[in-house]
């Protein structure tokens, strides 16, 4: 029963591996560059992890499975890393040597097929040529994911919500390759098998995990990106118009806040609390606090939000960003969840961001 259940996942992590892979380059919408290493990386752990859990001995899929194939994950998933850093190895010209390995592993993995079945040579080194292509396969592997580890910790190209999703994919990676060092302990030298479930079933979630992180959050994340990126240009190439204020009428306190929020627009960090603000102005939270209440009427969070409402309704409206979701729009605009940025949209306007959005456009 256990067995089948087993099965059942893996299949099941099988086919929603291929159709994400699938997706990302078919759909415009994720369609790019890195995106079309990640599918194929997606499609080759998809195949090693079906290959490897059902029996293919004496078939024509044994020829795919292991190690040939690994060669060219290792490959896929370090240049899906350089290409999201946007690191300058891409240029190299030794950069397309790295997938000598996988063209020697399949002419050798040819052979050796073709000998099995037709006894050209009658080799008895065989087995051998495999175990060796086998933990060269695994060294291979662990030497660009390590790499690429370093490469992303180091960059400084990138935002950092996007490091994080990139170190965090890494990592899966290597426990994966940790299981694949178990289970190969295990087999060589316990002679058993227990431990290769754990790496069947770690590559089979690894499907559903970039489902969701790989193929939804870092689309967010990449479009918040390219939308703050649109903004500091355009603002960069717009004269700036300062907010004018009755210095009369207004305390220091809150027409240096204006300052903060207008120019330097402190409103978009998703973390900013009361203290950050009270200490860039110099003056307490509870000064602070009763400044803006006696001015706006309004406590720190309602004033900053309407900031952020604000700056999010003149990207609803914008027909510039009418390609990206709603979510990315509200990270852009400082909100730190999607929940906390439908809440406070909601409560200010009586809609949501969406419906706000579909008003816009009928209008």
């Amino acid at each position: 029963m256990n067995n089948n259940i087993l099965d059942f996942a893996i299949i099941a992590s099988g086919i929603i591996g291929y159709f994400t892979s699938i997706s990302l380059i078919s759909s415009s919408f994720y369609k790019n560059r890195a995106n079309n290493y990640l599918s194929l990386s997606l499609f080759l752990l998809t195949s090693l992890t079906l290959l490897g859990w059902f029996d293919i001995e004496n078939t024509v899929l044994d020829f795919l499975n292991n190690p040939v194939l690994e060669y060219l994950v290792a490959v896929t998933l370090f240049s899906y890393f350089l290409i999201q850093i946007q690191h300058k190895y891409l240029q190299k010209s030794w950069y397309k040597w790295l997938y000598l390995p996988f063209i020697a592993s399949f002419i050798i993995e040819t052979i050796v097929y073709l000998d099995s079945i037709f006894n050209i040579y009658n080799s008895v080194f065989n087995d051998l040529i495999f175990h060796v292509m086998d933990n060269a396969s695994f060294i291979y592997n662990v030497f660009l994911i390590f790499w690429s580890r370093k490469l992303v910790k180091h960059s400084n190209t990138i935002s950092e919500d996007k490091k994080r999703w990139l170190l965090r994919l890494n990592f899966f990676i290597i426990c994966i390759i940790l299981s694949w060092l178990l289970s190969n302990i295990e087999f060589y030298v316990f002679d058993s098998e227990y431990t290769s479930s754990l790496l069947w079933i770690s590559l089979s979630f690894l499907s559903w995990w970039i489902l969701y992180y790989g193929v939804f959050k870092l689309q967010i994340i990449v479009q918040k990106d390219e939308i703050h990126k649109y903004l500091v240009t355009k603002k960069a190439n717009s004269t700036s118009t300062k907010r004018k204020i009755n210095e009369t009428t207004v305390s220091n306190i809150i027409s240096k806040l204006y300052e903060l929020m207008d120019e330097e627009e402190l409103y978009k960090n998703p973390l900013l609390s009361r203290l950050d603000i009270a200490t860039r102005l110099g003056t307490s939270e509870r000064d602070l606090s009763q400044v803006i209440n006696q001015e706006t009427n309004k406590n720190v969070i309602q004033f900053v939000n309407e900031y952020r409402i604000k700056a999010a309704k003149e990207l609803l409206h914008d027909p510039v960003f009418n390609k990206y979701s709603v979510e990315a729009i509200g990270m852009e605009s400082g909100f730190k969840s999607k929940s906390a940025f439908y809440n406070a949209f909601n409560s200010s306007l009586g809609m949501s961001p969406g419906a706000y959005r579909k008003f816009q456009k009928t209008s």
